[in-house]
């Protein structure tokens, strides 16, 4: 089947369907992993948004059961320049094509990725219309039109769970999880704040000697401490932090009384709950492979990326957060600490998945801090 890719500014792309027979619309954005496209589609920080890959081959080793970052796919579509038809994994149990059209998500494939990227580069990521249903311009431009920005909308409502769980180890997964050595046997109660969280979030703060209960996004503050936490988890999520507004209301109580740690959406709900603000990126950082500086130790860690919004280092000033890390790609913040509360943040994914493992000490530096 035909498919269509029509961006905001008018910039046209036709190639071939796959996946559903579906019209979407989200904001398109590019990844430059050469591998984890499943981690990626999964990954609930995209909603909203579509996923244009920029390594040219994709789907060469199909979809598996284990490596999902949430419950379903959560990009809107999804955008390479070849597909692989047929995958060669022993653990794939169906092609990635067959995947999508399962959970209702369109793709194109066969236009120029590298065109595209360098448009997003030169132009700013930008709303645009996937159909592999209508090629009819105006059709398309009337829906895209319709469709609100990314800018203001509290997406993380679409996303997060609706009642409490206690995040137990999958026994099918325990051959997964990372198993550091730990200075105490303690086991320390965290309420992890479900924005948007991904799943290996869960399996690396367990196997770092944690009870996890994971709660819904707007769980208040008196539930949470009628919880007994050692410490709180801010998770990453989609959209813009600036309109979570009731997460910013509670972080900003929570993080005077309780340890504190967050990542990607949670670090900036961190910083806009003691004063700061925020802003958005021209394309933002999507990837697994943005060298970021730790100011502390002059180590440089390798890190996963996924977010189009970042603090602004200029309202920092009566915060009490000082920058610990920072993005060397573009000077931009990765990394938060405050300099009396024991509360500290993130803007990378530690956890990876896909992607490098450098960061890996900071769920052990959390720990840390909860002892």
């Amino acid at each position: 089947m035909q498919a269509v890719l029509l961006l905001e500014d008018g910039t046209r792309f036709e190639g071939d369907g796959f996946g559903a027979s579906a019209t979407a619309v989200g904001e398109v954005v590019f990844n430059t992993g050469m591998t984890g496209y499943q981690e990626i589609l999964t990954d609930p920080s995209y909603k909203g948004q579509m996923v244009t890959m920029t390594c040219s081959h994709i789907g060469n080793y199909g979809i598996n059961e284990e490596d999902v970052e949430s419950g379903s796919p959560q990009a809107e579509g999804f955008i390479v320049r070849e597909l692989s038809k047929t995958p060669s994994n022993y653990r794939a149990t169906e092609p990635l094509d067959a995947y999508l059209k399962r959970h209702g998500i369109p793709g194109i494939e066969g236009i120029d990725t590298r065109r595209l990227t360098r448009h997003i580069r030169s132009a700013g990521s930008m709303m645009g219309i996937l159909s592999t249903e209508t090629q009819d311009t105006g059709t398309l431009r009337q829906k895209l039109d319709a469709y609100p920005p990314i800018e203001g909308r509290d997406l993380v409502q679409t996303v997060t769970r609706n009642s409490e769980e206690i995040w137990k180890v999958p026994a099918e997964e325990a051959w997964y999880y990372h198993k550091p050595k730990t200075d105490s046997e303690r086991v320390f109660h965290v309420v992890a704040y479900d924005f948007g969280i991904k799943h290996n979030i869960l399996r690396l703060l367990t196997s770092f000697g944690m009870r996890v209960t994971v709660v819904p996004a707007m769980t208040s503050v008196k539930r949470v401490r009628a919880l007994k936490p050692d410490g709180i988890f801010l998770s990453n999520g989609p959209g813009d932090p600036a309109a979570v507004k009731y997460a910013i209301e509670n972080i900003r109580i929570l993080v005077r009384e309780y340890p504190l740690f967050g990542i990607c959406l949670g670090h900036q709900l961190l910083a806009l709950a003691l004063g700061g603000q925020t802003y958005k990126l021209r394309f933002g950082h999507h990837g697994s492979n943005h060298p970021v500086k730790n100011l502390k130790t002059g180590k440089i860690e390798i890190t996963a990326q996924n977010h189009n919004f970042a603090v602004g280092p200029e309202s920092l000033g009566t915060t009490g957060l000082e920058v610990t890390h920072l993005n060397l790609n573009d000077g931009t913040i990765e990394g938060l600490r405050h300099r009396e509360l024991p509360a500290f943040s993130v803007q990378c994914h530690p956890e990876a998945s896909p992607g490098p493992h450098d960061s890996l000490y900071l769920f052990e530096q959390f720990r840390k801090m909860m002892e």
